[in-house]
């Protein structure tokens, strides 16, 4: 199955309200349009203790050999902002992948 596209919520000197959450799916993963412009911010549900991963495709080889992903480990109950995102290093379309469906995303564009 294709990955599940993260809607962009554009954010302006105006403001905008906070958009609905993106829940996690770790079968099928996500992909967000990328422009270097993007900051994502990822949430973990989880109400007891258990930390969940979000992890960063990485879009380039150096020398022939592919870069490492980035991932990164989120407490339960924390909230963290990545980015923004090179498109050189990973692609328009930044592909995002998660441990648990406990980690909620929400992406955002700065104008």
């Amino acid at each position: 199955m294709a990955r599940g596209s993260i809607p962009v919520t554009a954010i302006t000197r105006a403001g905008v309200a906070p958009p609905a959450e993106t829940n996690g799916d770790a079968t099928n993963n996500h992909t967000v349009n990328n422009d270097g412009k993007v900051i994502i911010l990822v949430r973990n549900s989880n109400g007891a203790s258990t930390a969940r991963t979000v992890t960063f495709r990485v879009n380039k080889t150096v020398d022939g050999q592919a870069v490492a992903s980035r991932a990164v480990s989120i407490p339960a109950g924390a909230s963290r902002y990545f980015g923004p995102f090179p498109v050189e290093t990973y692609g328009e379309d930044l592909l995002v992948d998660v441990d648990n469906a406990e980690l909620k995303l929400s992406a955002f564009h700065l104008s």
